[in-house]
């Protein structure tokens, strides 16, 4: 078997690459294991210098990562070096952080002593997605690190050079040889990874079908899991924003990585009253950025990261239209090479489309009008995902209000929905459960462990 890098501009073959043998799967998890034991053991400074230096190596290569992410799945250049330092800020939060957010936690008791620890559980299977190759990778990686777990990566098959590279990095860093491994394996291989039993928890970024897989899987073996998955994010717009300035936000926010994010608005709701004048200024600001070649650093849409995710997409489109949506921008697949999908724009979108039932990961943003305020927020939580969510009101008082009715993991008000290593990420319902991120995604991954000295 073997795994291909494909370029999605192309469709030109970049490389072929060997899946893991077997035989090779154990020797990385026998290392995981060993390694472990010592890792654990070492300072919070010295787990802490090699993430600095990993920091560095980003930093310093971010050009030549920032162009495997576009040649393998399709990331516009200057977004990847963007997803590139985002990563080596990622892994100085937690070299500077992890140990306050680990320290013993004294609790008042009977006892002479008591208090709460936080140790690391051992080996952790990463089964990480292609949309952010790198960033996902790390987000989970420095905070698992610092605590002193090891980690063994499941990439997307479709980004095997931005595994390795991963992989390169922590190995120049300095981190020892069984920290962190990646194994270039297919889907079909998981369950087995799952259940051995050197394997002690799993992470998944993927989709809500891919999670609950995941979570039966691990469920069976008693491990612990954390599912980041899939979005349908709602905007809501409400009369009293500044229509003009929203609508561009709208869509930036729409098109962030091509439009394949979990956390980009894909359902944007909007009181009737300024619905006409929000559509207007949304279609306009979809129609302008320029889609092509993701090497091109003026290109702000490249194509989508395989053919069958494009045409995944064009059903849903297709779809939602036949069932009384309409098109008012894109919505066709352009000629010539490539997976590229433009950006699209529905409009009168309602419940029973698949542009509002499902997540719809592309360029397509899925305008629904609503009567008022209250179902305006209706609209927002009628959905099976619960990710993140942006509120756009220029009246704050209302939005601290209507924050506590919103169902997400997270709502961004006046601002687009990103992820922040000082903020916990993750999702409710659909979208998963556990969260990445800030102290609480540390903390995940640890056992949590009460000490009583009488």
């Amino acid at each position: 078997m073997s795994i291909q890098s494909i370029n999605p501009a192309t469709g030109e073959v970049l490389e072929t690459f060997p899946e893991t043998l077997t035989s090779e799967i154990d020797r990385i998890l026998e290392a995981a294991v060993t390694t472990f034991c010592d890792w654990r053991s070492r300072p919070f400074q010295d787990r802490a210098r090699r993430m600095r230096e990993a920091a560095r190596i980003l930093r310093g290569g971010k050009e030549k990562y920032a162009r495997t992410m576009s040649l393998e799945m399709g990331k516009p250049i200057v977004q990847g070096e963007a997803e590139v330092e985002k990563c080596a800020w990622g892994c100085e939060y937690y070299a500077e952080h992890a140990e306050a957010f680990l320290a013993h936690q004294p609790r008042k008791t009977e006892a002479s002593r008591s208090y709460i620890r936080f140790d690391p559980l051992g080996p952790v299977l990463a089964i990480m997605p292609w949309n952010f190759p790198f960033w996902q990778v790390f987000r989970f990686a420095a905070p698992a690190l610092m605590a002193g777990n090891t980690a063994i990566l499941k990439h997307a098959s479709n980004v095997p050079r931005c595994a390795l590279q991963i992989e390169e990095i922590f190995r120049e860093a300095g981190f020892p040889q069984g920290v962190f491994r990646a194994a270039l394996v297919t889907a079909g291989r998981v369950p087995a990874l799952i259940a051995d039993p050197r394997i002690r928890a799993v992470t998944l970024t993927g989709s809500d079908s891919a999670g609950s897989k995941v979570a039966e899987q691990a469920g069976s073996e008693i491990k612990k899991t954390v599912l980041e998955l899939g979005g349908s994010d709602p905007f809501i717009v409400l009369e009293d924003t500044e229509l003009h300035q929203t609508a561009k936000r709208a869509a930036a926010a729409r098109l962030i990585n091509s439009g394949q994010s979990c956390i980009a608005a894909k359902r944007f709701i909007v009181v009737e009253k300024i619905a006409n004048g929000f559509l207007e200024v949304l279609v306009a600001e979809m129609r302008s950025p320029r889609m092509g070649d993701p090497l091109d650093r003026g290109t702000q849409v490249g194509p989508q990261a395989r053919h069958d995710l494009r045409a995944s997409l064009h059903r849903q489109v297709e779809e939602s239209i036949k069932r009384g949506a309409k098109l008012l921008l894109g919505g066709r697949i352009p000629e010539g090479p490539g997976a590229f999908y433009p950006p699209t724009v529905l409009a009168a979108v309602d419940k029973g489309m698949p542009a509002f039932d499902e997540e719809t990961f592309g360029p397509v943003a899925a305008v629904i009008r609503a009567e008022d305020e209250a179902d305006a927020i209706r609209l927002a939580n009628d959905s099976k995902f619960g990710l993140g969510a942006s509120l756009w009101t220029q009246d704050l008082d209302r939005a601290e209000r209507l924050v506590r009715q919103i169902e997400a993991g997270c709502v961004f008000v006046n601002e687009i929905v990103k992820s922040d290593p000082r903020l916990p990420f993750g999702g409710i319902k659909r979208s998963g459960y556990g969260r990445e991120l800030s102290e609480y995604g540390i903390r995940e991954f640890v056992n949590i462990k009460s000490v009583w000295m009488a």
